[in-house]
């Protein structure tokens, strides 16, 4: 066994056929089937059951494929570890936010990480779904997340690197805007801009909502926080979004809120990091967690 055929047989678990493993490995079709079938001729299992919706792990394979998962992560931590140097780091780091958390921040630190060095590839992306960073997490293959809830201490370090406030963005021309802190009391009959279901972000402002016992119209459901951005902007109905994650341009049409709806910002860092999750840690140690860094509202 090899880990390129480990990684052959997450990539078809990850996309449900042989065809897409393909296309994202950037490989011939054939060469994953080859891989795929003399892996389980070795192992003796079935790893994969043919469904109507495409190539499923069997038992099994979902035990085997949980391993290999692992064992991948800990070769290609183990290479950029080995490489190393003082002024040297290689390999990858793979990166996820929870949807709205380090929107500026992050982008800064990582910059400065690329600079420092530029030898290191970095995957980054921003899920909306706390339950499934966690779900990534356990599998092991996030090297540094961003969350605002504790993490589970059995796979991750959490550091604590500041508060993020809300904000709530109203209409250009809104009757509101003259004021500098709204309260909440006073958003009651208006129409909101909200996110996804299962997202941290609508919890939020679902909890919101029932603690200022306002009663929400819902005039829309987005899956990112530009997007509710800028149709409260233009004038769909208001929205609720963390201080860092409004776009640049949209700052005076944003305004904090009373009472204040905060939440933490926790960087959790996989148990036995290695110097590129340290390093990319202090640098977000250095960014500002603060609202009042990013807009001033305009009396």
């Amino acid at each position: 066994m090899s880990l390129r055929q480990y990684e052959y047989a997450l990539a078809v678990a990850e996309e449900g056929s042989v065809t897409a493993a393909a296309e994202l490995l950037h490989v011939a079709q054939p060469s994953v089937s080859q891989q795929i079938r003399s892996l389980e001729r070795e192992l003796g299992v079935s790893l994969f059951t043919r469904t109507p919706t495409g190539l499923v792990p069997t038992v099994v394979g979902r035990a085997f494929l949980r391993e290999a998962a692992v064992a991948v992560s800990a070769s290609r931590r183990a290479r950029a570890t080995a490489r190393a140097g003082a002024d040297e780091l290689v390999g990858e780091l793979v990166v996820a936010a929870q949807m709205g958390l380090g929107t500026r921040q992050l982008p800064g630190a990582l910059g400065a990480l690329r600079r420092r060095f530029p030898r290191l590839e970095v995957t980054v992306f921003e899920e909306p779904n706390p339950a499934e960073l966690e779900r990534l997490g356990r599998r092991g293959v996030l090297d540094l997340v961003l969350v605002a809830s504790p993490c589970d201490e059995a796979t991750a370090d959490a550091h604590h690197l500041g508060d993020e406030e809300f904000v709530v963005v109203l209409g250009t021309g809104h009757r509101l805007l003259a004021a500098d802190r709204i309260e909440l009391r006073e958003l009651d009959g208006e129409p909101w801009v909200r996110f996804d279901r299962d997202s941290a972000l609508d919890r939020v402002l679902r909890d919101v909502l029932r603690d200022n016992e306002l009663a929400p119209t819902t005039v829309a459901r987005v899956s990112q926080t530009a997007t509710a951005v800028r149709w409260a902007a233009h004038g769909l109905g208001v929205t609720l979004v963390p201080a860092s994650a409004v776009p640049h341009g949209h700052d005076h049409l944003a305004r904090p809120v009373f009472p204040v709806v905060s939440q933490p910002v926790v960087a959790a860092l996989r148990h036995g990091a290695g110097p590129a999750e340290t390093a990319l840690l202090e640098l977000l140690r250095q960014e500002v967690w603060h609202k009042s860094a990013f807009f001033s509202p305009v009396p």
